[in-house]
């Protein structure tokens, strides 16, 4: 019950991405793609959980927490960047 209800958690974050990415490539402002980027790291760092539960394997939530701190930063630098803080 627990693998059918991830395998669908991890299809919708798919999809999820997948429009993040027409919405970064499409957007019409900076502020749609910081936004779109934040949503594909997100979704990822949800796969990759899935992924650690599937495989059984704890370091892979590692990962994960070191690719959400990374892409906070990134996120943090780009928006200090467009308010012209740097």
């Amino acid at each position: 019950m627990v693998e059918t209800i991830l395998t669908i958690a991890a299809g919708i974050m798919l999809v999820a991405i997948i429009l993040a990415i027409i919405r970064f490539v499409k957007g019409p402002s900076y502020t749609d793609r910081i936004i779109a980027f934040d949503v594909m790291t997100i979704s990822s760092l949800a796969i990759i959980a899935t992924v650690a539960y599937f495989a059984n394997r704890i370091i892979y939530l590692d990962i994960a927490m070191v690719y959400g701190i990374l892409s906070f930063l990134g996120v943090l630098i780009v928006a200090r960047y467009l308010e012209k803080g740097l």
